[in-house]
């Protein structure tokens, strides 16, 4: 499914595949022979989304761009089943396995591994060639790796990353009421989306 979101429309070359049960909504671009596969979903919200060439892109995956963190996916990468890529840059040549969750403002680099259930938190950079072990936490910049149960080690590096106002724009602290509030009004953004068809618009 091909969506016109805020005014713009993905761009899919004739070398790449997207599955019938494939979302690309707005200012979304694949590169040569990217493939994106059954329930992924890629969405520019309010900003772009981007691959590389033999990119693919697994079932129910999700990449998502956003004004200040677009999504940019290098060349030769796999965002495996399951995995969140929200707001990042993953460089060349990255495997991301099933369930991975990427931050925005978070970079991985070049040849690096995030094996499943691993997060690369926000405005993180990993570099290149790092591997993150299975359901282990990268933090900071430059990345500091984490087993699950180093959660008070991992807290001290977290606070400063400034979670809430990179993906919410509000100040730690701020009421799920207040956050939400802004959240439905920004999503509420897709009650105007037009599906494309071969035909152009659909209505």
């Amino acid at each position: 499914m091909l969506l016109e979101h805020r005014g713009r429309r993905p761009v899919v070359p004739e070398s790449a595949y997207v599955a019938p049960t494939a979302v690309l909504c707005g200012a979304v671009v694949l590169g040569e022979r990217a493939r994106v596969l059954h329930g992924a979903v890629l969405t520019a919200e309010d900003g772009e989304v981007r691959t590389g060439a033999d990119v693919v892109v697994m079932e129910n995956a999700l990449v998502r761009g956003r004004a200040a963190h677009p999504a940019t996916l290098g060349d030769a990468v796999l965002i495996g089943p399951h995995a969140h890529v929200n707001g990042a840059v993953v460089e060349d040549e990255v495997f991301v396995a099933t369930g991975v969750s990427i931050f925005p403002g978070a970079v991985a680099g070049t040849g690096s591994e995030l094996r499943i259930n691993s997060v690369l938190h926000v405005n993180s950079r990993l570099a290149p060639g790092t591997v993150v072990p299975i359901g282990w936490i990268a933090a900071g910049d430059p990345a500091e790796l984490f087993s699950p149960d180093r959660h008070a080690e991992l807290w001290e590096k977290q606070r400063d990353l400034d979670f809430p106002g990179t993906v919410y724009g509000v100040p730690r602290g701020t009421p799920m009421r207040a956050i939400m509030s802004r959240q439905t009004d920004f999503y509420g953004s897709h009650a105007g989306d037009r599906l494309i068809d071969e035909g152009g618009l659909s209505e």
